[in-house]
């Protein structure tokens, strides 16, 4: 696709940059990117791509406008309250760049409607604030071939990886699986308002590395940042050959839709940070409950309590037999924990706990010099 004089003149400090250039933007042209969920990831994502010419911008998003909404998703404005999100933030990118499509998607990702939806596009950029989502996203983008760049926020923290086929490990290779609810959502946790503006353009960033060729992506590498702490770590990441989707014997081979929302389990404990440590002060140390730690492998080398165990989340259901009765489960932030524990319950473990934030919280309460990954 050849460039017009009025997208030369738009588009001249790309046409500056050696590494991007008439090609590079001509490919951009070309691209097609589906940009799923409009909100706080999804607004920077989707203004900066449609602000770089990506020819065609495809937005999902079910929901509507609210005023809680605008404290961090810049795609609107009060205008725009009560509107579909992917019709408003259609209109709002259309307006950017009048030289690029955009495509409202104004429905819910489902099982049923996934492939359909990716087929029209050579690229996805996930912004989705859903567990099940964010599994549904990731499994159709690994059985359909498609590049995606997936990202996630928590209160002041977030991460963000890339997915090339055939190049790197895909989102369940890092986190096997979860259930939609168990992790707080922004509405329930908070987020800084500005937190997804950092992550949501680092994925436009990659989005634009991947299309035009340039630079290397985030394959095999997660990325995570603190804004607490001003703070970007990485951390290298392989594929796991008994990944359930892109593993060498796959048990997803169509996409599907996740397990509901874990219920609330008799004989499950809630600790707080503060509620452990006195569990594990002197003198009830001495009867300390079992520390097993779920996070993955990458995870718990990076910090974890002392005296706590590592099993990853993924190998839980076949060592449980072996754990005693009062374990504490903890991860990053609370929410593989509490899936640990309703595994437990089911397998007969009486009495299992849930660190409340995971560690992340016990950092803030109880020891801030514990590195959490």
């Amino acid at each position: 696709m050849t460039l017009s004089p009025g997208e030369r003149a738009r588009y001249q400090r790309h046409l500056s940059l050696r590494e991007i250039g008439a090609a590079g933007q001509e490919k951009l042209k070309a691209a097609r990117v589906l940009i799923v969920g409009a909100g706080g990831l999804g607004s920077p994502a989707a203004l900066y791509l449609a602000a770089a010419g990506c020819g065609t911008l495809g937005l999902v998003d079910f929901d509507e406008v609210d005023v809680s909404n605008l404290q961090r998703q810049i795609l609107f404005d009060s205008a725009a309250l009560g509107q579909p999100k992917a019709e408003a933030g259609r209109a709002r990118l259309a307006a950017l760049n009048p030289e690029i499509r955009v495509v409202a998607h104004a429905l819910e990702l489902k099982a049923a409607n996934v492939r359909a939806v990716l087929a029209d596009y050579d690229l996805v950029v996930d912004g989705s604030d859903r567990l099940s989502t964010r599994y549904l996203v990731n499994d159709a983008c690994v059985l359909c071939g498609k590049p995606l760049v997936s990202a996630a926020i928590h209160r002041f923290e977030g991460q963000v990886m890339t997915y090339v086929p055939g190049r790197g490990p895909c989102y369940r290779c890092l986190f096997p699986e979860a259930e939609d609810g168990l992790v707080a959502n922004c509405a329930e946790a908070g987020v800084l308002g500005v937190l997804p503006g950092v992550l949501g353009t680092l994925q436009a960033t990659e989005a634009i590395k991947l299309i035009t060729g340039t630079g290397t992506p985030l394959t095999g590498r997660l990325i995570t940042y603190d804004a607490l702490e001003l703070r970007f770590q990485e951390f290298r990441v392989e594929r796991r050959r008994d990944c359930a989707v892109c593993g060498d014997a796959p048990t997803i081979t169509e996409p599907r839709d996740p397990p509901a929302r874990a219920a609330a389990k008799a004989g499950l404990r809630r600790l707080s940070p503060r509620d452990l440590a006195a569990l594990l002060a002197p003198p009830a140390a001495a009867g300390a409950p079992p520390l097993i730690d779920v996070r993955e492998r990458w995870e718990f080398d990076a910090g974890h309590l002392p005296n706590s165990v590592n099993i990853p989340l993924a190998e839980l259901p076949q060592r449980l037999r072996g754990l005693a009765r009062d374990p504490v489960f903890i991860c990053r932030s609370g929410g593989r924990s509490l899936h640990a524990c309703a595994l437990a319950l089911d397998a007969g473990i009486a009495s299992p706990a849930n660190l409340e934030g995971g560690l992340s919280a016990w950092a803030v309460q109880i020891d801030p010099t514990i590195p959490v990954a």
